[in-house]
């Protein structure tokens, strides 16, 4: 029975931290976006070096809402944050290029709660410190570049790392004990 609950817990704390994590990141946008507001109304975010690229700018007029306008140089592509790749010439479908920065997130974000959680299941939580390590040296460069990676990046990992964590320790203490 003790291995029916084990699995349980790694498939919850892999699988529907997803949307926990997500439910922070959209938090977090809102809490950040009533801070903007509060802060100045006449702050332009372009000029903002602290504004989050994955807000979208509104679609002008008689375009998808799905696809971005053509020379925005902050947005994401299938979630992942985007920035613009710095040349000024617009690719033939008329959007501006733009790099992709902290792919493969989900992947890694699953990974990383079916690590933790096994770590405090198995009895070593000290493995938790080598899943941190790997993921901050895997995205050291991308995270040094853009401000707004790294913010994302810590919010990520900690609401991540929490989930897992509370799922493994309510599996340990009240489902295996």
């Amino acid at each position: 029975m003790n291995a029916v609950w084990i699995a349980a817990a790694l498939l919850t704390a892999g699988f529907v931290g997803w949307p926990v994590t997500a439910l922070v990141f959209r938090l977090a946008r809102t809490i950040d976006d009533k801070a903007d507001a509060a802060a100045g109304a006449g702050r332009d975010s372009e000029d903002d070096p602290a504004a989050d690229v994955t807000v979208d700018s509104p679609a002008p007029a008689g375009s998808c809402a799905g696809s971005p306008a053509a020379g925005d140089s902050a947005n994401t592509v299938n979630g992942d944050i985007t920035v613009d790749a710095g040349s000024a010439a617009a690719e033939p479908g008329g959007e501006a290029s733009a790099t992709r920065i902290l792919r493969g997130g989900a992947i890694i974000g699953v990974l990383e709660r079916l690590a933790v959680c096994l770590a405090i299941l198995a009895g070593q939580p000290v493995a938790i410190a080598y899943v941190v390590a790997i993921k901050g040296l895997g995205r050291f460069a991308e995270l040094k570049e853009t401000p707004v990676a790294a913010e994302r990046f810590i919010i990520g990992t900690l609401a991540s790392m929490l989930w897992a964590a509370g799922v493994a320790a309510f599996t340990k203490v009240v489902l295996l004990a």
